[in-house]
């Protein structure tokens, strides 16, 4: 425990998923966390709010603060890691969870779909991490952490899946791989300033809370699916260790570094990087 004291940490698309579970870790490591998501009380979430994803934080007794702004939109990010600092001081952790994924062909992915999802998987967190660096110099370091997907790289026939499912992820992929290539060009640029930048990306499909479609496949086939808890253990590495330019999966990194992976309040050890997802316990 206290990985991260004395640390702030900015986290996009925090209110669920993996960006609430990477928040949730590094709460209770110490650091003191500011969540990001488009809005407030959003209705038809998938699971929860922003404002129950601070409440829960500091239900465990770590420190929370919301910030909301659509990444989406150049103007609303525009000042997005100023205004986060003004809840518990300069950003030393950023990570840009935030994504969007529209499920197109390639041949069929229009201009319109090509462009946002470029927009927000791509120029929006390369737009933060370029708002935080300054400070995080000024500090004399950081670390900057990039949520990446497999999908970055083309599937070996014959697909694990359909045919289908093989393709249309294809145009959201592309976007992840510029995103890699960013990320490690970036990490290059700053290791001499003792800024860590790296990209995490899960091995198999996440399972996380309410999210029942995930469930089904894992009651299949319980090897495409990764416990929440492996993505946010990764991420604590990655969040406080010196690496550079890892584009990495998340059981790598846990196994690479001896890491118990733990509850996200920290409390528990849950198994390490062997470990396989409970399918009932977050239903």
């Amino acid at each position: 425990m206290g990985r991260c004291d004395g640390k702030v940490a900015l986290v996009t698309g925090a209110s669920r998923g993996i960006g609430r579970a990477i928040a949730r870790r590094l709460a209770s490591e110490g650091a003191s966390v500011v969540l990001n998501a488009s809005r407030l009380g959003a209705h038809g979430e998938l699971q929860g709010t922003l404002e129950e994803a601070v409440s829960e934080i500091q239900t465990s007794g770590g420190k929370a603060a919301a910030v909301v702004a659509d990444l989406s939109d150049r103007a609303a990010r525009g000042d997005l890691v100023e205004r986060a600092s003004e809840a518990f001081g300069s950003i030393d952790i950023l990570v840009n969870n935030a994504a969007s994924a529209q499920m197109k062909l390639p041949s069929e992915a229009t201009s319109e779909e090509r462009s946002s999802m470029f927009e927000l998987n791509v120029n929006a967190p390369v737009d933060l991490a370029q708002q935080a660096i300054p400070a995080m110099k000024t500090r004399g370091g950081g670390w900057i952490l990039n949520i990446s997907s497999a999908s970055a790289i083309q599937p070996e026939v014959p697909y694990r899946d359909s045919w289908m499912a093989a393709l249309i992820i294809g145009p959201y992929g592309a976007t992840k791989a510029a995103l890699d290539r960013y990320t490690t060009a970036l990490a290059h640029e700053l290791a001499e300033h003792e800024i860590f930048v790296n990209a995490l990306l899960p091995v198999a499909i996440v399972l996380t809370q309410g999210a029942d479609f995930v469930r089904d496949i894992a009651r299949k086939n319980p090897d495409m699916v990764e416990p929440v808890e492996m993505m946010a253990e990764g991420a604590l590495e990655l969040c406080t260790g010196r690496h550079v330019g890892r584009v990495v999966t998340s059981r790598a990194i846990v196994h690479e570094a001896a890491r118990k992976v733990r509850s996200l309040d920290g409390r528990r050890v849950l198994g390490d990087a062997f470990m396989d997802a409970d399918v009932e316990a977050t239903a």
